[in-house]
């Protein structure tokens, strides 16, 4: 199977995002698990197979209105052939694990004028008659495809990028190494968020394991089992995206002057630590590295039986760093406050995380950002963001 003529053909490319199976085998176009009827007036699912016309690695006009097919001869809901599409019936090999059982014909005026009209065009006559027989009978299956690019960071494809359009925009997030510091609620809701674009590895550095008060303030349900076994947090969280993207390496252990060099190899960090006095040995290091970063901050009081909250994200960039010390405490503050509690609740910590990679994404191109804002703080009560220290870059 080649992906390479797939995401360079347009009409090929949209076969694929519109959720159709479609392979490349043996210079020949295939559109898998297409319903149509047998003769018993049953709902079985075929393969069409066409030749494919290719300048280089680029689709041309299909110089052929034929289609083959692997399955029986499709019929009409009653049990009749289709007679109108038959061609051939001999069954040939077109290469080893391909072979075909029938071929049809279909040939509208001038021809098809791309393989997505011309294999649409078959899928729906096919089809139709099992739509009728068995409501929602459709060839978009929209399957889950491994990638053969080695250079993908992702398990299975993109899908939800190249459906969109957005494969361009996707790329610009392509970063080498981008770094999670500190997994408790918001760090966890970062690393579900950045997982799913194509940044090539994911480090994570926590020095705590997974408790049952962990499990209530992050994304997933471990089990009370997994709960049981007391993992680190790095591990069982690298352990659950592994299953999407490649390239996520834990590190148990808390980030002091000790091992902060090995931020050194990043090319982005988020802060996701309550301590200031970790920060206050982290930021300088990042600082002088010339690394940018996203600090993130939640403080939860309760008061009057209820909740308040601000939830705070500061960017840190090469063109815009003064402004952290005003913006970021870098003491632990007196133990006795309401914050010492720390309140956390799962959808502010996911806020918070989300607020620090649309801002991450803003940096790298993805989103507009007109404002340059380095510093936002959302309020819960009066629903208000407010945005501050306006940089150029």
């Amino acid at each position: 199977m080649s992906r390479l003529p797939i995401s360079r053909s347009a009409d090929l490319k949209r076969l694929h995002d519109e959720g159709y199976d479609v392979e490349i085998r043996h210079a020949h176009l295939l559109v898998k698990g297409v319903p149509y009827v047998n003769a018993q007036r049953q709902v079985q699912r075929g393969t069409l197979v066409s030749t494919l016309d290719l300048a280089g690695d680029v689709t041309t006009k299909p110089s052929t209105h034929v289609v083959h097919f692997v399955g029986d001869q499709p019929c009409h809901r009653d049990g009749r052939e289709i007679a109108q599409i038959k061609h051939s019936t001999n069954r040939r090999s077109l290469g080893p694990g391909l072979t075909v059982d029938r071929s049809f014909s279909n040939k509208p005026p001038g021809g098809y004028p791309d393989y997505y009209e011309k294999m649409t065009r078959y899928v729906a006559i096919l089809s139709g008659p099992a739509e009728g027989i068995e409501p929602g009978a459709t060839a978009r299956t929209y399957p889950v495809v491994e990638p053969d690019d080695d250079d993908s960071p992702f398990v299975y494809l993109d899908t939800a990028s190249s459906r969109a359009g957005i494969g361009a925009l996707s790329a610009r997030l392509a970063l080498g190494k981008v770094s999670i510091v500190g997994l408790g609620g918001t760090g966890t809701y970062v690393l579900d968020l950045v997982a799913k674009t194509p940044v090539r590895e994911i480090h994570l550095y926590d020095g705590d394991r997974l408790y049952s008060h962990n499990a209530f303030r992050a994304p997933g349900a471990p089990t009370a089992d997994q709960l049981r076994a007391r993992p680190f947090k790095v591990d069982h969280f690298a352990k659950v995206y592994a299953a999407m993207h490649t390239g996520i390496v834990p590190h148990p252990a808390f980030v002091d002057d000790e091992n902060a060099s090995e931020l050194a190899e990043m090319d982005f960090v988020f802060l996701c630590l309550d301590k200031g006095s970790a920060k206050a040995e982290i930021v300088p290091y990042l600082e002088a590295a010339g690394i940018p970063f996203i600090d993130v901050g939640m403080g939860v009081t309760l008061d009057d039986d209820a909740l308040g909250a601000l939830v705070r994200v500061t960017a840190s960039t090469g063109g815009q760093r003064d402004h952290l010390r005003e913006r970021v405490s870098f003491g632990d503050g007196d133990q006795d406050a309401a914050y010492a509690q720390n309140i956390q609740i799962a959808d502010l910590n996911a806020l918070n995380a989300a607020l620090a990679v649309i801002k991450w994404k803003k940096l790298l191109g993805f989103y507009r950002d007109l404002e340059r804002e380095h510093h936002a703080v959302y309020t819960l009560d009066g629903n208000c963001l407010d945005n501050d220290d306006h940089g150029t870059d």
